[in-house]
């Protein structure tokens, strides 16, 4: 794929690895997507479809034919870099959306999630992904973050590794959608 993001190639690779296996991690995926477009305003033409891109390809690693490590933003950004080639920029927001190295380390897999695919630089695409995948329900519905906190923590438990995940990641996720809504709020009308 290369330097270019294809919108449509993301959305086909992501239907073909979600629809059938996880249709409800599909329905997601497409909601955070449509999160992410409403997000575009603030955000250069190219910088637009790469947070698109990786809005629909961001849970890709739950793909059960992808899961190796069963950490879902390094398989998913392992198996586009290596089959797919796909831009390091879109590998990078896919293995570290929302707050995932804080989930590595609960894993004990943030020293290879780091040495493989370091922070994207850009904080603006970050918290745009944050946002986009936090204001959206596991069926594809728009909500807000805390309710999506809430959601997680009740469908995994508070003591699991991503209850524990999810509470330690809430007051960055809470920083970044203020951050988002304020980048929002600056734009011309």
């Amino acid at each position: 794929m290369g330097g270019d993001v294809d919108i449509e190639w993301a959305r086909s690779i992501a239907r073909a690895e979600l629809e059938h296996a996880l249709p409800r991690r599909w329905s997601h995926s497409q909601g955070v997507e449509r999160a992410a477009e409403k997000l575009t305003a603030c955000l250069s033409a190219a910088d637009a479809l790469l947070l698109r891109a990786s809005a629909i390809l961001h849970d890709v690693g739950y793909a059960p034919r992808l899961a190796r490590t069963g950490f879902h933003p390094l398989d998913g950004a392992r198996f586009l870099r290596d089959e797919h080639g796909v831009d390091e920029q879109l590998t990078r927001l896919v293995a570290n959306h929302s707050c995932a190295l804080l989930e590595a380390e609960e894993r004990g897999l943030r020293g290879e999630l780091e040495a493989e695919f370091p922070l994207p630089h850009d904080r603006l695409l970050v918290d745009a992904l944050i946002y986009a995948d936090m204001t959206t329900t596991p069926d594809g519905s728009q909500t807000t973050q805390s309710a999506r906190i809430t959601e997680i923590i009740g469908r995994y438990g508070p003591d699991t590794l991503v209850g524990r995940f999810i509470q330690r990641a809430e007051p960055e996720i809470m920083a970044a959608t203020r951050r988002i809504e304020r980048a929002l709020q600056n734009q011309p009308r």
